[in-house]
């Protein structure tokens, strides 16, 4: 079996495109056409359809996925095995989020007790930090949602609560909550499609059958938080991401729940690997910490 071969089929069923996944894995495309070609030619198969810019697996490439998953998960977990005879010398953690805010704290612990692995971070979606779990592309992931996939092992982390947010110089800035259905008089800012925090503000919406004037969409919470700041409109936003920005100002919903989950989250078939595990290990004691804390408040 050429190890070439299925680790470039490998990169395009995970990445959907045979661009992306040559630079994914930092090789030519024709390099990476040659190798799935000749893997197809060897065994006289077709992995892929050809749909426009992208490709779709056939049912055997789709079976032939599952298998290259657990391969290469394997590969991490038999390399990560290696380092931790040396004390986890080295290595690497890659960890995709839904928002920077939560996660920090503890990457800051665990880089401090572990200095020589490389931690690598992307942020994107609720599904696009699941796709990078379940393609491989991430050890860790933090997501605003329980999913039911079994493949997962997802613990609770920290609870969280969507507010509206407004420009300083808006009418809102004067209050501290407004009813739902004072947003039918607003341009609403959301994020895209796929969004946890969009998903959650629009069922609250439809429960109470509301509907926005004008929607205006935005991929990142970065780019919501300019356009509200820039008066564009009213933004939708979990609190803990509004940071220090004395530019906009939160505004809460009285009448509709609109509390979230965040999550932090692994396969399971990756939890055992020394690296995750003290991830997690770390993640337990910063649980207890809570849990302390709160019992001291009631105290």
């Amino acid at each position: 079996m050429n190890y070439a071969q299925l680790r470039a089929f490998h990169a395009v069923a995970s990445q959907g495109s045979f661009t992306k996944a040559a630079k994914a894995i930092h090789v030519t495309q024709p390099t990476l056409s040659d190798h799935v070609g000749s893997l197809e030619g060897r065994y006289g198969v077709k992995l892929f359809k050809r749909q426009g810019r992208g490709v779709a697996l056939t049912s055997l490439g789709r079976a032939l996925l599952e298998l290259t998953r657990r391969q290469f998960s394997l590969e991490a977990e038999t390399e990560q095995l290696l380092s931790s005879s040396i004390g986890m010398m080295s290595g690497q953690l890659r960890v995709a989020a839904d928002s920077p805010f939560l996660v920090l704290p503890l990457l800051e612990t665990f880089s401090r007790r572990h200095p020589a692995i490389k931690i690598y971070m992307t942020f994107g979606n609720t599904e696009t930090v699941l796709a990078d779990l379940f393609e491989l592309r991430a050890d860790i992931g933090v997501v605003a949602q329980r999913s039911d996939d079994g493949r997962l092992e997802a613990i609770p982390y920290r609870e969280d609560k969507l507010v509206l947010i407004v420009q300083r110089g808006h009418p809102w800035s004067q209050r501290r909550s407004v009813a739902l259905a004072e947003i039918e008089s607003e341009r609403l800012i959301m994020r895209e499609p796929g969004s946890l925090t969009r998903s959650i503000f629009e069922q609250a919406m439809n429960q109470h059958k509301v509907e926005a004037k004008t929607v205006v969409q935005i991929g990142s919470r970065e780019g919501v938080r300019e356009a509200v700041a820039v008066g564009l409109g009213v933004g939708v936003m979990p609190e803990s991401e509004m940071g220090n920005d004395n530019r906009i100002h939160p505004v809460t919903v009285r009448d509709a729940s609109l509390k979230v989950t965040e999550y932090i989250a692994c396969l399971k078939e990756t939890r055992p690997t020394p690296v995750v595990k003290a991830f997690f290990d770390i993640l337990k004691e910063s649980l207890e910490v809570i849990e302390q804390e709160a019992v001291n408040t009631l105290a």
